[in-house]
């Protein structure tokens, strides 16, 4: 009985009241003495009476409304939380900050997304971005995302993983083509892993190198071209898995789509993060969480409240007593490690 009553048609118990309210109206109108005399007295009560009618309707359509905005806010953030989960402080020994904005007014998920995941080959993350912004381009996000959760634990190497999220996006675009939503679909992704004794090893398809911070220095992690987008075309028969030294004590990476660096002024410049993150590290010890907070404020304040795309931040922070072995991570020392 509590079910069937639950799901009673809503809208039509809405409607109630202000059905009432309306109804009240009319038969005044009709039936009372009052409503039919044309005098200044008359006149100001049925004012009155249509004025009261029509405020409370107002006022009932507006707490519908916000009731129905809160629901709809409590979903978003239940799919957020299922696309976007909130990460751990640490994650195999890294500490671990992320954030995100959707470049969609009201939307709290978009295009952009990004994992840590700590496996028995180390920590591995994936930072990617969704052609598009906002909620159009939510499925295409789940798809590689989803894939990757899997495929993180069960790959043997980086070049495994890809391959999975590339057959992933595959299926997602194929099924787009069935029902007729398909288009130039791509994403962008970096796949990480930090191994446990620190080192690194990357794949990138057309995704912006990450910043590493030594201190208070930052630079990117490479220069190299990275492989064309996912969506785009097929995969190489090898996938060059470079490999970029150990990150040591007291180093971090700052992952970021390029909503970050492409987010403009009035004026029309573009977002300065290389520098931003540099004056955000300055203050030591490093705190992760504190300088995302640093960097999305700067770009809000930058953008005029909100940038024109879908915004992803994530920062790895290995923040353990440094080892007398432990030789830093470099931008050009890495490749020569077999």
């Amino acid at each position: 009985m509590i079910r069937i009553k639950a799901g009673l048609p809503r809208r039509v118990l809405a409607l109630g009241l202000p059905t009432a309210w309306g109804a009240g109206a009319v038969t005044y109108k009709l039936a009372c003495p009052l409503a039919q005399q044309d005098g200044l007295g008359a006149r100001l009560v049925s004012s009155a009476v249509f004025f009261a009618v029509g405020t409370g309707i107002v006022l009932h359509v507006r707490r519908t409304l916000l009731r129905e905005l809160r629901q709809a806010r409590r979903i978003a953030r239940a799919a957020q939380s299922a696309l976007l989960r909130p990460l751990p402080p640490s994650v195999g020994g890294l500490d671990v900050a992320a954030a995100q904005l959707s470049a969609d007014p009201g939307a709290v998920i978009g295009g952009d997304l990004y994992e840590a995941v700590g496996t028995e080959h180390g920590v591995r993350v994936v930072m990617g971005d969704a052609r598009g912004h906002g909620l159009a381009a939510v499925g295409t996000a789940a798809a590689v995302l989803g894939s990757f959760r899997e495929a993180a634990y069960d790959g043997g190497d980086l070049g495994d993983v890809l391959r999975r999220l590339d057959r992933a996006l595959a299926r997602q675009l194929r099924e787009r083509a069935d029902d007729g939503t398909a288009g130039e679909e791509f994403v962008t992704v970096l796949l990480l892993e930090i191994g446990p004794d620190g080192a690194v090893r990357a794949l990138n398809c057309g995704h912006p190198w990450p910043y590493l911070i030594t201190g208070t220095e930052v630079e990117p992690l490479a220069r190299t071209d990275p492989l064309p987008p996912l969506g785009l075309f097929p995969l190489p028969d090898e996938l060059p898995v470079q490999r970029y030294g150990r990150l040591a004590p007291g180093q971090a990476l700052l992952l970021y789509t390029d909503g970050a660096e492409d987010a403009r002024d009035g004026h029309g410049r573009f977002f300065p993060l290389h520098r931003t993150l540099a004056g955000a590290v300055r203050e030591q010890p490093l705190c992760p969480r504190a300088v995302l907070r640093r960097l999305l404020t700067a770009l809000l304040r930058h953008s005029h409240g909100g940038p024109p795309d879908d915004v992803a931040l994530l920062m790895l922070h290995h923040d353990r007593a440094r080892c007398p072995d432990d030789v830093p991570l470099t931008r050009h020392g890495a490749d020569s490690l077999s």
